[in-house]
């Protein structure tokens, strides 16, 4: 099992926490890490794109001239697409994007990202992170001595004081044990979670 350095708020060494390999320490599966990405991606768009077919454009009931006879190409619809306000060839029409990826595929790929964090010594465990109230300029203090900027902060519990004081933070987001993704592990430089938040999560994926 992997050791890391636990630290206080001041950035001082307070210790260390042995991770569970079967969490932190499993073999990396890109194909699998790629995937879990993809999937979040897509499950956020909205895919409320749409544009009309020649069928829902206004207009263009009558055959603009005779079939034969004018020199010009036959035409049934002013509406036709090589018309100007006519209908889209093939229009996008709203969809759901989202794909289904199977719970042993979610699992292994959030395992991988989190390995990936400790084999890049970009995860970093606090002993706690506790603010008496909602100051940013707190919250920023713990940042800068644990020489970190863009990170995803990982509570076990929803602590007001500390989401609201990280808000208006550039490049960092707080998030629960429980709602942790692999989208959001591997977008921030930094991995910084309390020792119960780590607990939290190999309770639940180990």
């Amino acid at each position: 099992m992997a050791n890391v350095s636990v630290y206080n708020m001041q950035g001082a060494q307070a210790g260390t926490i042995e991770l569970n390999d079967a969490v932190f320490g499993v073999e990396v599966n890109e194909h699998l890490v790629k995937m879990a990405v993809v999937n979040h991606l897509a499950a956020m768009r909205q895919g409320t794109q749409k544009a009309k077919t020649r069928n829902e454009v206004s207009g263009g009931g009558k055959k603009p001239w005779r079939q034969k006879g004018t020199g010009h190409a036959r035409q049934g619809s002013t509406r036709a697409a090589q018309w100007v306000g006519g209908g889209m060839i093939f229009a996008p029409v709203p969809r759901d994007y989202s794909f289904k990826l199977n719970k042993k595929e979610k699992q292994l790929a959030l395992k991988s990202a989190l390995t990936s964090r400790v084999l890049e010594d970009k995860m970093i465990v606090l002993d706690e992170l506790k603010l008496d109230e909602v100051k940013t300029k707190k919250f920023v203090e713990v940042l800068n001595n644990l020489h970190v900027e863009k990170a995803l902060v990982v509570l076990d519990s929803e602590d007001k004081n500390v989401i609201l004081s990280a808000r208006n933070v550039e490049n960092v987001k707080t998030v629960s044990a429980s709602t942790v993704n692999v989208y959001d592990i591997l977008k921030y430089d930094a991995f910084v979670a309390t020792k119960a938040a780590v607990k939290a999560i190999e309770e639940v994926y180990a």
